[in-house]
């Protein structure tokens, strides 16, 4: 297999990456024939794969939109992935030129294309750590150069948490990186569940399968359990909603909605 000039020497391009899976699944052009094969087997199961993936970005414009309203102007990306048409810093920077992005993965394709769409754009930057660890995306130099954190951020954990296993304590994790923020800080958060999928639970389970034979385990959750990653902080009405629902840009919007645009959760909250 021919290595294109994006992907960097040292990855395995044989094995299908679950950012390159999203970038397919969101039409982009940075994924493998390995990960259109992984993410084709996955949609044998549910179809409407896509339509979840565009209902994420859609929320995420709109969480991002709401911070900006409320003042916070530092966006803290985690599980940033492949950079897309509409990404956290576009959004942020078309409404306010001064707002600073600090995107995050541990994916180093990701990584490597974030660093050259980024470059030049002394506003925003890629910091190659894991979630997992957060002590790492608190030391990272890159992110506390260009973040305040003694002024609100906006954390954005958007269909990222679901990859993280009960084992590895996402909860603590994200725990910790709400205590290094300042009282005003956002929490953003989408998270996949068996809640709202328009297809059987063992259909649902089929695609959560794939994700399990390339080694990137999907962790659904119910909406109780993605609930309590809000723990400190206050919900934003209209509270943990599928994706649609939340906030809808034109009232009535959601109506026309691919019903699997309502899979999974959605939420926002304050730090007090």
């Amino acid at each position: 297999m021919e290595r294109p000039a994006w992907a960097p020497q040292g990855i395995d391009i044989s094995v299908p990456s679950v950012s390159r899976m999203y970038d397919f699944y969101l039409g982009g052009s940075h994924n493998f024939e390995v990960d259109r094969e992984a993410a084709r087997k996955a949609m044998e199961f549910m179809p409407g794969l896509p339509k979840i993936m565009q209902a994420n970005r859609a929320f995420m414009r709109r969480a991002v939109r709401f911070a900006l309203d409320e003042g916070v102007t530092q966006f803290l990306d985690i599980g940033s992935g492949i950079p897309t048409f509409g990404n956290v810093h576009e959004v942020a920077q078309a409404l306010d030129p001064q707002a600073k992005v600090a995107y995050v993965d541990h994916d180093p394709v990701a990584v490597a294309h974030s660093q050259a769409v980024l470059e030049g754009n002394d506003r925003a930057v890629i910091a190659a750590a894991d979630l997992r660890r957060p002590e790492e995306i608190r030391d990272h130099p890159d992110v506390s150069k260009l973040l305040d954190l003694d002024r609100p951020v906006a954390l954005l954990l958007v269909a990222v948490l679901h990859f993280i296993e009960d084992a590895d304590d996402p909860q603590a994790a994200v725990a910790a990186l709400r205590d290094i923020l300042a009282p005003g800080s956002l929490l953003v958060v989408t998270h996949a569940s068996y809640e709202g999928v328009p297809v059987t639970r063992e259909e649902a389970g089929g695609a959560v399968g794939v994700y399990k034979d390339i080694r990137n385990p999907l962790v659904m959750r119910s909406r109780d359990q993605v609930g309590r990653f809000f723990d400190g902080y206050e919900m934003v009405e209209p509270g943990l909603v599928p994706m649609p629902l939340w906030r809808p840009e034109v009232s009535g919007a959601q109506e026309n909605e691919d019903p699997y645009a309502f899979a999974g959760f959605a939420g926002v909250g304050r730090k007090a």
